[in-house]
């Protein structure tokens, strides 16, 4: 048994790796006075553990500019320069990052920057709309974002609606031509509730350049919908693919492109979930019991539930079985994926419970079963 599961952790992390780096890093910049509440929107958005980063490491070599790297986010930051008093070296620095940026890959580049001001400050200063003009002259796509503002009965506070107006009519180059209103973490005390996220999110996916969508997808943690539209996509895909290679004997110990088909997807939601390696192995070989004595009889239990699969011990897979047994895993995975994030097959932090996972996912991989058959019987 040990063997099994030594052969289907390292085939399953090599696919880890591999959708790692496809999937790539969203870059962000941060910019704004001190106090104005940037780590708690970034935490808010991007999750808890982005908090935990240290200083990073330089953008360029020789910068003073700083990334953060937390799965597929970055975080530049200016450590030991102050925006509203060395603007003028932190544009220097980032405009000569820029230009040595270009020459990397997309994953190495810088792609958005939030541009954060307090909501209740009731002053915009020329300095930060110079700013935010050069930030733009040198290829940045800039958010301005009012934190911390205050709202009741679903009304913002008047002073930073004022102060939104006053940016506004400065028609600086901004997404979507208006400073987004925000409210990052909810306070019980004076019972202000968190809002504002979503339309940050969706302004920043606008202005994103094209191939760091799933990135960003990725690193968000609000939008529990793109996620499951982004996975649903991953399955659709690997479905597909798996019908173009139908006709592969059985048992699966002598193929060589269904399994890292399936197991590709499997990583990919993974990594979308922002499930590290050690948990996401441990899922999968409790929800597949890929790990046999042999260790290669991979999914050959899960094939058997597959109507007009053939023997295991001999026949082919047609396209047909090919694809629909590889879509019920998919939607199977998915949903032992979310759960698990939503603590409720064993959370981060807890025990992850074997029995309880292989039950759910067998449960809902019988239960599309099912649904596709039904699907293609009435098509």
């Amino acid at each position: 048994m040990a063997g099994g599961t030594d052969w289907f952790r390292e085939s399953f992390r090599q696919e880890y790796d591999r959708q790692s780096a496809a999937i790539g890093r969203f870059n962000l910049a941060v910019f704004g006075k001190t106090g104005v509440g940037k780590s708690t929107l970034i935490n808010a958005v991007f999750g808890e553990e982005v908090a935990k980063t240290g200083i990073g490491e330089p953008v360029t070599r020789g910068s003073r500019l700083y990334v953060d790297k937390v799965g597929h986010l970055g975080i530049v930051d200016t450590q030991g320069l102050e925006v509203g008093k060395d603007n003028k070296e932190i544009l220097s620095e980032l405009s000569k990052a820029m230009k040595e940026m270009r020459k990397l890959p997309l994953s190495d580049q810088l792609h958005v920057a939030w541009y954060c001001v307090r909501g209740m400050d009731r002053r915009f200063e020329e300095s930060e709309a110079d700013f935010i003009r050069r930030l733009d002259e040198i290829g940045l796509q800039v958010v301005l974002v009012l934190t911390q503002v205050p709202v009741r009965d679903g009304q913002y506070h008047p002073d930073a609606l004022a102060l939104a107006t006053i940016i506004a009519d400065q028609r600086l180059p901004l997404a979507g031509g208006r400073p987004f209103l925000i409210n990052a973490a909810a306070d019980p005390f004076s019972g202000q509730p968190a809002h504002g996220l979503k339309d940050l999110l969706d302004a920043t996916f606008q202005v994103a350049p094209d191939g760091v969508e799933e990135a960003l997808t990725a690193a968000q943690q609000i939008d529990t919908a793109r996620k499951a539209r982004q996975a649903q996509g991953y399955i659709a895909a690997a479905a597909t693919t798996a019908a173009g290679a139908a006709f592969i004997p059985i048992p699966f110990s002598d193929a060589a492109t269904l399994v890292p088909i399936q197991l590709g997807m499997m990583a990919k939601i993974a990594q979308l979930y922002s499930i590290k390696f050690d948990r996401a192995a441990l899922m999968a070989i409790a929800s597949t019991t890929a790990a046999t004595s042999a260790g290669r009889a991979t999914f050959a239990g899960l094939l058997k539930m597959v109507p007009g699969a053939g023997s295991v011990a001999g026949g082919v897979v047609g396209a047909g079985v090919a694809s629909t047994f590889t879509y019920a895993m998919g939607q199977a995975w998915l949903t032992v994926c979310q759960r698990v994030v939503r603590g409720k097959l064993g959370g981060v932090g807890r025990a992850l419970d074997n029995e309880v996972i292989r039950e759910a996912f067998v449960d809902e991989f019988k239960s599309r079963l099912k649904i596709r058959r039904g699907d293609k019987q009435s098509a």
